[in-house]
């Protein structure tokens, strides 16, 4: 009989079963029904019951840990073989893809809001549509006080340029095997991608505290502002993801991981860095500039 345990002759890695991906998708669920019992109500819970949610995202973040854990430790042993390695790549590749698709989605709302809003002014005049039609007559909508994009966002852009130098450094420091360089830049790049989302939390509770967006005064107002959140909420929050996963990438270096010819990890963080540079670039060049 063959030995089911022999070592493999090829070159792909066979993982090992794992509860993780069953457990992230349960627990997700339940995360998300969470969401809709605290905004809306459900299963006898009352609006506003938020412990739902917040135990679904605690188990949820917890089968995502582990799991990636897991992956850390078949990379420390060696099952990522140049095959596996090249898998992973275009498993990224596709990831940022999906994302771009993700941001173009909210980038085409505000344009189609901002670049067609004269459109809607030829509204017929029935009942209630003369007051809709008239407030979509000027992009943001009279009474909107906007943001100045030469204060907090240029401030914030130039801290993310600023990071994607110093994380280009690192991944050139880890190339040539200065340990010590990709470890400085690694908690340089931290820093600013941690300076960022602060900021980013102090404009938005200036927004909030000025009611600068949403006001009875400005018609249409709640269109322009839930756009604005959307769009720069969900970067920030990409740029949250992204400093965890250097974080990670940090504690991976410091505990001896990454070698110049195999630091596919700290690769993916790096890509996925430049990433939310370049989004951000569109967002303050027409949400705060150009349309702002």
């Amino acid at each position: 009989m063959a030995d089911n345990h022999a070592a493999p002759h090829h070159d792909y890695h066979l993982v090992n079963p794992s509860i993780w991906p069953l457990w992230c998708s349960a627990t997700t669920v339940v995360m998300m029904v969470g969401a809709v019992i605290w905004m809306k109500g459900l299963f006898g819970f009352e609006a506003g019951t938020h412990w739902p949610f917040f135990v679904g995202l605690v188990l949820t973040l917890g089968g995502m840990g582990l799991w990636w854990a897991d992956v850390v430790k078949e990379a420390n042993q060696g099952d990522h073989t140049p095959v596996v390695a090249i898998g992973l790549r275009y498993g990224m590749v596709l990831f940022i893809a999906s994302e771009i698709m993700f941001f173009a989605a909210f980038f085409w709302m505000f344009f189609e809001m901002s670049v067609f809003h004269t459109a809607r002014q030829h509204i017929p005049e029935v009942a209630g549509w003369a007051d809709t039609a008239k407030a979509w007559s000027a992009w943001p909508p009279k009474g909107i006080e906007t943001l100045d994009a030469w204060q907090l966002p240029l401030l914030n852009t130039v801290t993310l340029l600023l990071s994607g130098c110093t994380v280009t450094w690192a991944h050139h420091a880890l190339q040539v095997g200065d340990r010590s360089g990709a470890k400085l830049a690694l908690v340089l790049t931290i820093a600013l991608g941690l300076m960022f989302t602060c900021v980013q939390a102090y404009e938005y509770h200036e927004i909030i505290l000025e009611n600068l967006f949403f006001n009875e005064e400005a018609a249409n107002s709640g269109l322009y502002g839930s756009i604005f959140f959307m769009a720069t909420g969900f970067h920030g929050f990409h740029v949250l993801v992204g400093t965890i996963f250097l974080i990670v990438c940090l504690i991976r270096l410091l505990n001896g991981a990454f070698t110049p010819k195999q630091h596919f990890g700290f690769e993916a963080a790096a890509w996925y860095w430049h990433f939310v540079d370049v989004v951000w670039l569109f967002l303050f060049a027409f949400v705060y500039v150009i349309f702002g």
